[in-house]
């Protein structure tokens, strides 16, 4: 005989598992507001992946020396991609992230978010973290880079390159004449990934 249904019974059976998903919750956010809280202004921004415009967080590069960079693939300094590939490798260990911003506002990154992956995966076997087409320069460039043009200047061309310190401060500003190889930014670079004397 099947025994009637008991609402009082399901509710004190429901009631442990609704209230560990309430708190699961809660505390989700209050680690996500406490992250955000802490996460330098600079880098208080989040920007959809060139893969898959799955969200990413700029605050997960908080405490790392960040590289942000302006791509294209038809460019005279595409070629430094693997520069810049080089330069992740070879620091990563020690903190460096570089950040890759595809952008066509010098007409030069005409593609879909897929063919720009495409092209710098299996041409320059890029790994560092890439992010989708955007504008960088202009009143429609994105947060990061209006806020990095006030703090140095604008793009001037292709692969302009910041440096980020690991207080999420602008360390330098560099023009696309500026190899990711080049004397100066490998300077600043170690500098900026030297560990800070007590």
């Amino acid at each position: 005989m099947t025994r009637p249904h008991n609402p009082r019974r399901f509710l004190l059976l429901a009631a442990p598992v609704l209230l560990a998903s309430t708190l699961c919750l809660a505390n989700s956010k209050a680690q996500a507001s406490s992250t955000s809280a802490s996460c330098p202004s600079l880098l208080n921004q989040t920007f959809p992946r060139l893969q898959d415009d799955e969200p990413r967080s700029l605050c997960e590069f908080q405490g790392k020396v960040v590289l942000v960079v302006n791509t294209a693939s038809y460019c005279g300094f595409t070629q430094q991609y693997e520069g810049l590939e080089t330069l992740y490798r070879n620091y990563k260990e020690q903190g460096l992230v570089v950040l890759g911003f595809p952008s066509n506002d010098f007409s030069q990154e005409p593609g879909s978010n897929q063919q720009i992956a495409e092209f710098c995966s299996n041409t320059f076997s890029v790994r560092f973290p890439m992010f989708a087409k955007t504008k960088v320069k202009g009143p429609g460039a994105n947060p990061l880079f209006t806020e990095l043009a006030r703090l140095a200047e604008a793009p001037g061309w292709n692969f302009h390159k910041y440096l980020i310190g690991r207080d999420g401060k602008l360390v330098s500003s560099y023009s696309s004449a500026v190899s990711p190889d080049s004397r100066r930014l490998r300077h600043d670079l170690q500098a900026a990934l030297r560990p800070k004397p007590l």
